[in-house]
């Protein structure tokens, strides 16, 4: 019974041994066959971060052109908005009671008209100068008078028939003109008025979302007071004030690294660098176009990286990302030294650099040889064959 108690003792210690021999020597095996970078030293690809904001593709601002009250409001913030559709609208009965009057004055102007044309075709198929019953007669018939009365008349130099009728006709004409001035003057009092009812309304110019609301319903507002910013957002923009002695650094056309509320990575071009600077803050005010699919509301934080590109940069020290220990707080290497064994070394990081490297500020030196991918486990000390 002892025997047997001490051989299962003696098989427990050596499976144990078994165990640790195998935590011990897998690290070592994969650190040995651990695949050895060396640390470059190439031109800074520094960036500098700054802050911008999303905007929309296009914005404006809504105003009041007429005095009034608010009557009626197309939605609340975020409402998109079809292109023509009216957003706010002012009352409008008084402008509306002017135009009744001045349709009248119309139609009365018109029928004015209709009698002056009437008038001025009488005036030239049957002259007033030719009328016999204006005639005095001399006892006989009117009709003698044509004959008679009328060219004895004439012959004595007190009557003129060609002036009298010519006399008609610009009477009958100069009806016939004013009738049509005063039938112009109400259609631009029409025009007036139907021009001001489209000032009591504010009307999307494109396809478009409420992006803020300055009145409410019932609210009085004046003239040049604003009402509601409208904005097309289906395509998105950033904006940002770069500093002037950066702005070399950018050309339209160019794609910039961007990170939205901290999160979403993304990239955005260069679409327009305004020629004029701040006096006051010595900056350019350039906006960035966004992807169509980007998931972004105006408003939003976003950061643009832009690249340095001063004459004067310095090299930096560069390794790849998958060089560093992973599950550590501190950023830190292993390096391989002269005898061939890793040492633990950390590392300060500095901007990326593109293609899964990163700078390195302190920690290592140029040409230093540094473990690519350490396995699990991987520590100082070990062997690299």
């Amino acid at each position: 019974m002892k025997s047997c108690i001490r051989s299962k003792k003696r098989i427990f210690r050596s499976f144990t041994y078994s165990v640790i021999s195998l935590l011990l020597v897998s690290p070592l095996m994969a650190a040995s066959a651990a695949k050895i970078v060396n640390v470059e030293s190439k031109n800074s690809r520094a960036q500098t971060v700054l802050g911008s904001t999303v905007i929309p593709y296009r914005e404006v601002t809504l105003a009041a052109q007429m005095p009034g009250r608010v009557v009626s409001i197309s939605g609340d913030v975020g409402t998109m908005i079809s292109k023509n559709q009216v957003i706010v609208k002012i009352d409008d009965d008084d402008l509306q009671a002017k135009r009744r009057s001045v349709l009248a004055g119309l139609d009365a102007a018109q029928a004015a008209l209709r009698n002056s044309q009437a008038q001025y075709t009488r005036e030239m198929v049957s002259p007033r100068s030719k009328d016999i019953s204006g005639m005095p007669g001399f006892g006989l018939p009117a009709m003698m008078d044509i004959y008679m009365t009328r060219p004895m008349y004439e012959m004595m130099g007190d009557y003129d028939e060609n002036a009298n009728r010519y006399s008609d006709l610009m009477n009958s004409a100069t009806g016939v003109s004013q009738a049509k001035s005063q039938v112009m003057q109400a259609w631009s009092q029409l025009s007036e008025i139907d021009a001001r009812l489209k000032d009591t309304v504010a009307v999307a110019p494109f396809d478009g979302m409420i992006l803020k609301k300055m009145v409410e319903v019932g609210d009085t507002v004046q003239p040049g007071q604003p009402l509601v910013k409208f904005g097309d957002v289906k395509y998105k923009r950033l904006k940002a004030d770069v500093p002037s002695i950066m702005v070399g650094n950018l050309k339209v056309g160019m794609v910039v690294p961007v990170v939205i509320n901290g999160e979403l990575k993304t990239e955005a071009r260069v679409s327009k660098i305004y020629p004029i600077a701040d006096p006051m803050r010595h900056t350019v005010t350039v906006k960035f176009d966004l992807y169509t699919n980007v998931n972004a509301a105006p408003g939003m934080y976003a950061e643009i990286s832009i690249p340095n590109r001063s004459s004067n940069a310095k090299n930096v020290l560069v390794i790849p990302r998958s060089a560093l220990l992973k599950g550590r707080s501190l950023d830190s290497v292993l390096r391989v030294n002269d005898k061939g064994e890793t040492e633990l070394r950390l590392v300060r990081l500095g901007a990326d650099q593109g293609d899964g490297k990163v700078a390195v500020v302190s920690g290592l030196e140029a040409g230093d040889r540094i473990v690519d991918e350490p396995p699990a486990g991987a520590k100082s000390g070990f062997k690299i064959e």
